[in-house]
């Protein structure tokens, strides 16, 4: 025979039931969230580890070769850049031919690892689209930018990579427009070699806590 269950156990059991439920929400709310912010975190940690472990990598593995799928993330990585009213100025050239690094590194003073590159990556600023007046110099400041994320880039990647610069040096500008076969309105800022770090070169530590002014001067 089925025993029946009074009115105030049957209120008590659903009162049992809905503790239940609640602590049992509130157990895979707080994962959630725990797991959330540690994602955050971690990927906090990621970008702050690639900033600084950046290093300019002068010495790779002799011609071990870039895919093109490798030097399009770059890019992509450079034109994700900040810059002043999105005016873009920038054309980039990348380039895997033996012949045109060796061109390159040969004719360029501070370029020379060029010749154990597997690639370069030639950020430019097209005047075309740069802003007008006192303004056009902000294409500078816009290519720096995405020359900068093309490293930071690289590192992420496993990638070594090394700002050599080109403008404002007028020799070094005709070489690489030169070598390129640049138009006029093209200016070449800085020639990226990469490759596959041997090791060698190590990140440094170049925060210097005397040049951090709080407020003012």
């Amino acid at each position: 025979m089925k025993r029946k269950f009074s009115i105030s156990e049957v209120v008590n059991i659903l009162l049992a039931l809905a503790i239940v439920v609640i602590v049992a929400q509130n157990h895979i709310h707080g994962n959630k969230h725990a797991n959330t912010q540690t994602t955050l975190d971690s990927k906090e940690n990621v970008t702050l580890s690639t900033i600084h472990e950046r290093k300019s990598v002068r010495n790779f593995i002799p011609r071990k070769m870039v895919s093109k799928e490798d030097i399009l993330s770059l890019v992509k990585a450079g034109m994700a850049a900040p810059t002043a009213r999105n005016a873009q100025p920038w054309e980039i050239i990348a380039i895997t031919d033996t012949h045109a690094l060796n061109v390159l590194g040969a004719n360029l003073p501070y370029a020379k690892m060029l010749a154990q590159a597997g690639a370069a990556i030639i950020v430019c600023g097209n005047m075309n689209n740069a802003l007008e007046g006192d303004a056009q110099a902000y294409w500078i400041q816009d290519c720096s930018a995405a020359t900068q994320n093309i490293l930071l880039a690289a590192e992420s990647m496993g990638l070594g990579a090394v700002w050599t610069g080109v403008f404002p040096i007028q020799d070094r500008v005709l070489t690489v427009k030169e070598a390129l076969h640049l138009p006029s309105e093209i200016i070449p800022l800085a020639v990226i070699p990469i490759g596959y770090p041997t090791g060698v070169d190590k990140a440094k530590v170049k925060f210097t806590e005397t040049k951090l002014h709080w407020e003012k001067w």
